[in-house]
C-alpha cells in the first residue's frame, strides 16, 4: 500500500479525479480536487503522481473527452426516381407571391408570376441547376400556355409536364442542358 502526505498529488484509480492530499485519517485520505471540491477516498483507491510522469489518466480522459470523435451519421440512400426528381420547385400561385392577391388586376398577376418564373429560371441556369419545377396550377390555362411561350425563348432548355403522382396537371419540369 502506498505511503501518502500531505501535499501529494494523487489520482483515482477507477475514475478520472485528480487533487491534493489536505489530510489524512487512517486508510481515509482526504483530497480536494482540481474542480475545488473536498472528497475522501480509501488509501487503495487512490494512486501518487509521482513529478516525472508527464501525462496522468486524467489529463488522457480530459484530451479523450476533447477530441471525441462524433458518431457517424446514417446516410440515406435515395431511390432512382429521387436521385432524378427536381432539386428546385417554384410555386407560382399568386397567393404564394403577394400577400393580398385581391388588391391587383389579372394582366398584373399574370406579369408578376411570368416575372418570377423568368428569374428563378435565369437564377437555376446560373447557378447550373439541372431541373426546375414550376408550379402553375391548372385553372384556364393561360399561365401554362404563358410559360411555354417563355420556354421556347430558351435554347438550353426542354420543358414537359411535371411528374403526375406529384404534382397533378398542375405543375411543368424545365430541363437545363448544361454547356460543360
Amino acid at each position: 500500500m502506498p505511503h501518502f502526505n500531505i501535499g501529494d498529488t494523487v489520482e483515482t484509480i477507477d475514475d478520472v479525479i485528480k487533487g491534493v492530499v489536505k489530510s489524512i485519517n487512517g486508510n481515509d485520505i482526504n483530497m480536494l480536487s482540481d474542480d475545488g471540491f473536498p472528497l475522501t477516498f480509501a488509501a487503495h483507491e487512490l494512486v501518487l503522481i509521482a513529478d516525472d510522469i508527464r501525462v496522468s489518466n486524467y489529463e488522457v480522459a480530459k484530451i479523450k473527452k476533447e477530441k471525441e470523435i462524433p458518431k457517424r451519421r446514417k446516410t440515406t440512400v435515395l431511390k432512382s426516381k429521387e436521385r432524378t426528381a427536381p432539386k428546385m420547385e417554384v410555386d407560382l400561385h399568386i397567393n404564394q407571391l403577394i400577400k393580398n392577391p385581391k388588391s391587383i388586376s389579372k394582366f398584373d398577376i399574370l406579369n408578376l408570376q411570368l416575372d418570377t418564373a423568368k428569374r428563378q429560371l435565369d437564377f437555376a441556369i446560373s447557378k447550373r441547376i439541372q431541373k426546375i419545377v414550376f408550379i402553375h396550377g391548372v385553372g384556364e390555362g393561360v399561365l401554362k400556355e404563358e410559360l411555354g411561350y417563355l420556354f421556347r425563348k430558351y435554347d438550353n432548355v426542354k420543358y414537359y409536364d411535371a411528374d403526375y403522382q406529384k404534382y397533378g396537371l398542375g405543375a411543368t419540369e424545365v430541363y437545363i442542358f448544361q454547356n460543360f
